[in-house]
């Protein structure tokens, strides 16, 4: 069995040879990589390498594979399967809403989408992505690794253009600019997303989204299906076209509420399962069988040592025997972990993925 073969059985529900997938949800803090450089952590990690790097050229800031070979060599050191993480980011994923949001009126977005227009057919052309993302054509196809996708989300679009208060306001005063958005990113996935997928086999694909909080989702699951799942049902077919098996949805917080909204819109699962936000992946998995997770580990009982880790994984064991579930981190692991813990919870995890599967339903 292949790695991604492996990555694949897991989160089919599927019995798999020796053990299930061993993969983590996210790299970790770039204060915890610091933290770790004092604790025998190799050289050649670094703040700068682990995590999101976008040194190459300007295509390569919108097709971004910055911080996939380094990942993966650091994942590697800790033990973990290969696992290859790329990213497609709109071509307005630099302007902040920070501290002034990028669209405050109709007139802004209309400018915005202008020049994101000739962005996309200045950078994001076929010769393009066949130079950033061919180079990981073959060890893809041998089966030696397994590649994770990531894309921006329409909630998630518009609450960075717009900024979280005013976002929410927009639902009401600018319901046109939130779909003009949504239709953009629907097009600028079928054609350019869709000819990555022509160039790299993803076998996953999350969208990011971060539409909750710890007290619930910031929107109604009336405004989820108009402004969200109906453009979700217009991109889960081209990705199944282009072979995704797994279609999940990247988001924190407790969005229980809108679970059977997201599953009406054709996504199959979540992560990182926000354990602190009240996300038992044990309950969810009860009232929904039939999804798939990525994460849900509580990364606080990390940092206090091997007993928490292992009644952690304890609390889990239920979902890693039934498959469909690949452990992880439920968000980058923090700062306050110890690299001999991170280290011992990885060792744990390959134990606990020989079980994987054997509770088939």
């Amino acid at each position: 069995m292949t790695n991604r073969d492996r990555v694949n059985a897991t989160l089919n529900f599927e019995k798999c040879d020796e053990r299930g997938s061993v993969l983590e949800t996210f790299f970790p803090w770039t204060k915890t990589i610091d933290r770790w450089k004092t604790e025998g952590l190799p050289s050649e990690f670094t703040p700068s390498n682990v995590g999101f790097g976008r040194d190459g050229d300007v295509a390569e800031k919108y097709l971004d594979c910055g911080m996939t070979d380094d990942v993966k060599n650091f994942e590697s050191f800790f033990g973990f399967d290969p696992l290859l993480r790329v990213c497609m980011n709109p071509p307005f994923f630099n302007l902040s809403s920070v501290d002034a949001p990028a669209v405050q009126t109709p007139d802004d977005w209309a400018k915005i989408k202008e020049q994101s227009i000739a962005i996309v057919e200045k950078h994001y052309t076929e010769e393009n992505i066949e130079r950033i993302y061919g180079k990981y054509t073959e060890a893809i196809a041998s089966g030696d690794v397994s590649c994770r996708l990531a894309v921006w989300g329409f909630f998630w679009s518009g609450f960075m253009l717009i900024g979280m208060e005013n976002h929410l306001f927009s639902f009401y005063d600018m319901p046109e600019v939130l779909h003009d958005m949504a239709k953009f990113l629907v097009e600028l996935y079928t054609t350019k997303l869709d000819k990555v997928l022509q160039v790299i086999s993803a076998d996953t694909v999350y969208i990011m989204e971060d539409l909750s909080g710890k007290n619930g989702p910031m929107l109604s699951p009336e405004h989820f299906d108009e402004f969200v799942g109906n453009y979700y049902r217009q991109l889960v077919p081209m990705l199944r076209k282009r072979g995704v098996k797994h279609i999940l949805v990247d988001t924190d917080g407790d969005f229980k509420t809108l679970i059977p909204n997201f599953i009406d819109a054709g996504i199959e699962g979540f992560l990182p399962m926000d354990v602190n936000a009240g996300m038992d992946i044990v309950e969810v998995r009860k009232e929904f069988p039939n999804l798939k997770f990525i994460g849900a580990f509580n990364k606080l009982e990390i940092t206090k040592g091997k007993e928490a880790i292992d009644r952690e994984f304890e609390r889990l064991m239920p979902v890693i025997r039934q498959g469909g579930f690949i452990p992880g981190s439920d968000h980058q692991v923090a700062p306050s972990t110890s690299m001999s813990d991170y280290q011992y919870y990885v060792k744990r995890l390959e134990l606990a993925m020989k079980e994987c599967g054997i509770d088939i339903r």
